[in-house]
């Protein structure tokens, strides 16, 4: 349960950036929310790659 604890905390830590990029348009923010959705596809692949694992164990 600490890799589903991780994309919330990571999720929860972008909603200011996805914020200030959709409302206000800040393009610094929008940097931030991409490289965000990149860590959290990463942490994604690497859920998918344990369950996997452990179902076929």
């Amino acid at each position: 349960m600490s890799q589903f604890s991780r994309v919330k905390d990571l999720v929860d830590s972008l909603e200011g950036d996805f914020e200030k990029f959709y409302d206000k348009g800040n393009q610094a923010a929008g940097t931030r929310v991409r490289k965000g959705m990149q860590e959290l596809k990463n942490l994604a692949q690497e859920i998918r790659v344990d369950v996997q694992s452990k179902k076929n164990a």
